[in-house]
C-alpha cells in the first residue's frame, strides 16, 4: 500500500507541478498581452485621441452652422409649401373660370348661330323670296314689252326681226 501511496502523491505532485506550468505560462502569456495592450492604448492615446479632439472641435465648430441650415431649410420648406398651396388655389381658381368662360363662350355660339339661321330664315321668306317674286315679274314684263315692241317694228316696215332674250339664251 505504502507504494500506491508513494505512487498517488508523486503523481499529484507532478500534477501540482504541471498546473504550476501551466499558470505561469498564462501569467506570462497575460503579462506580455497586457504590454501589448497598453502599448497599443498608448499609441491610441498618442495618435488618434488628438485626432479625435480634432474632429470634436471641428463638429463643435459645424454645430452652430448646420442649426443654421436646419432651420433655414425648415423656414424654406415651409415657404415653399405655402406658395404650392397658393399656387394650386390659383390654379384651381383659374380652372374654374376658364371652364365657366368654355361653357358661357359655347352658349353664346350656340345662341349666336340659332339667332343666325332665324334671321337667315326671317331674311329669305321676307326679303328674298319677294325680291325673287319681284325679279320674275319684272323679267316677264321686260320680255313682254320688248316683244311688243318687237312686233310694232316687224309691222313698221323694218323687216328685220330683234331677237328675243330667250332665242338668244339658247344660241
Amino acid at each position: 500500500m505504502d507504494d500506491k501511496l508513494t505512487i498517488f502523491i508523486a503523481l499529484t505532485g507532478i500534477a501540482v507541478l504541471l498546473q504550476a506550468g501551466v499558470l505561469l505560462a498564462m501569467y506570462l502569456a497575460m503579462r506580455k498581452t497586457t504590454n501589448d495592450l497598453q502599448a497599443l492604448a498608448s499609441e491610441i492615446r498618442t495618435k488618434v485621441m488628438p485626432s479625435i479632439g480634432q474632429a470634436q472641435e471641428i463638429l463643435s465648430d459645424l454645430r452652430p452652422k448646420l442649426d443654421v441650415i436646419a432651420e433655414n431649410a425648415k423656414e424654406t420648406s415651409t415657404t415653399v409649401k405655402a406658395q404650392v398651396q397658393r399656387i394650386d388655389a390659383t390654379v384651381n381658381d383659374i380652372v374654374d373660370r376658364a371652364r365657366l368662360q368654355v361653357i358661357r363662350a359655347d352658349e353664346l355660339l350656340s345662341r349666336t348661330m340659332d339667332r343666325v339661321e332665324h334671321t337667315s330664315d326671317f331674311v329669305q321668306k321676307t326679303v328674298v323670296s319677294p325680291v325673287r317674286q319681284i325679279s320674275g315679274l319684272m323679267q316677264g314684263i321686260t320680255v313682254g314689252l320688248e316683244f311688243l315692241f318687237a312686233s310694232r317694228r316687224r309691222n313698221g316696215g323694218q323687216g328685220e326681226r330683234r331677237p328675243v332674250p330667250q332665242d338668244e339664251m339658247f344660241i
